[in-house]
């Protein structure tokens, strides 16, 4: 039996989510993993992986997703050629991460294709959205990588097809406990201007992780990292707090961990829209925009700011068999026909 998984290498939560399915897949079945995005910044160890190219957002230094260089920045003969060297017909099914070469190549297939994303979560209706809905965002959330089944994850179980998070072993395993910084993760911003900004507020430290940065540095009580697994985890594991973008998988960690949550959702970015929207219906306070008041705000956040609870999360074990169930019926099918 064998299954293709593909991976949108953009972000962490992707591949940090697949680092817990994929050991519970390969028990049971022969699996071939496709990552794909060319901003990727991190990799599955010891797993062999296929990496294409596929389709990144782009972002400028204020944090907004920069349309024009995006669509620079894709290059349609190579991607049409990546979907066409990808044969569905080797598999019993395709799993897409909201990864498009997969998604496209298997979506005319007969072997069956599940979208496994958070992305998936809002082809429910029932998914919270920002008051301004955006039709072209809705699109692209439908046809970006789109397939036959999807199975969403998302904060809370807003539908039948939706899981609570999946939550890294990584993370389980840490003890929370609380010093006095605060973990900043805004990979859109530049580190520069975060450390400028956090340098004014002296009632705590300040360790920023960015993309962006080569090596650790310190400039008073603002510390900035590279993007490391690791130093990401000793400083999360004891911060008072944490200041995200309004991602997926950060907030629901820091949830989790029951650290003191602030999402600064990326402008333009209306995934991160519509989870800044379930945010605050969950009592999570967001900040759309770092004005000339965000110091005051932070401030105001740290002294005054409740802490909410992820309650509920994800059995991978149970998820992996539901896959494999899915696997088994197409190859049952697939060797019923063959034998006639």
């Amino acid at each position: 039996m064998k299954i293709l998984y593909g991976i949108q290498g953009t972000g962490h939560g992707h591949i940090s989510r697949a680092r817990e399915i994929l050991p519970k897949l390969t028990s049971q079945a022969s699996l071939d993993v496709l990552i794909s995005g060319y901003n990727c910044n991190m990799s599955l160890e010891n797993t062999d992986v296929t990496h294409k190219r596929g389709i990144s957002l782009t972002y400028d230094d204020n944090g907004s997703v920069s349309y024009l260089k995006t669509t620079l920045n894709i290059q349609p003969v190579t991607f049409l050629q990546d979907i066409n060297s990808v044969n569905p017909d080797k598999y019993d099914l395709i799993i897409s991460d909201f990864e498009p070469i997969t998604a496209w190549a298997s979506i005319n297939s007969k072997t069956p294709s599940i979208g496994l994303s958070h992305q998936a979560s809002f082809l429910s209706p029932k998914s919270p959205r920002p008051k301004q809905i955006s039709l072209l965002s809705e699109s692209v959330l439908k046809y970006f990588a789109p397939v036959k089944r999807p199975i969403g994850f998302h904060f809370k179980r807003y539908d039948s097809f939706i899981l609570p998070p999946v939550i890294r072993q990584e993370i389980r395993s840490l003890q929370p406990h609380q010093n006095n910084h605060v973990t900043v993760y805004l990979p859109s911003f530049s580190h520069e201007k975060l450390a400028a900004i956090f340098m004014q507020c002296k009632s705590a430290d300040w360790h920023i992780f960015s993309p962006l940065c080569e090596s650790s540095y310190q400039i008073e009580n603002v510390i900035i990292h590279p993007v490391g697994n690791k130093p990401f985890l000793e400083s999360i594991e004891s911060a008072k707090g944490v200041i995200a973008g309004a991602g997926f998988e950060t907030c629901a960690e820091a949830m989790f961990l029951g650290k003191k949550l602030l999402a600064i959702p990326i402008k333009n970015q209306y995934e991160q829209l519509c989870n800044a929207a379930a945010l605050n219906k969950m009592g999570v306070q967001t900040v759309h925009q770092i004005d000339d008041s965000f110091v005051e705000t932070v401030q105001d956040w740290i002294e005054n700011a409740e802490t909410v609870y992820l309650n509920d999360t994800a059995d991978t074990t149970e998820l992996a068999d539901l896959l494999y169930r899915y696997a088994s019926m197409h190859s049952i099918n697939r060797k019923h026909v063959s034998s006639f």
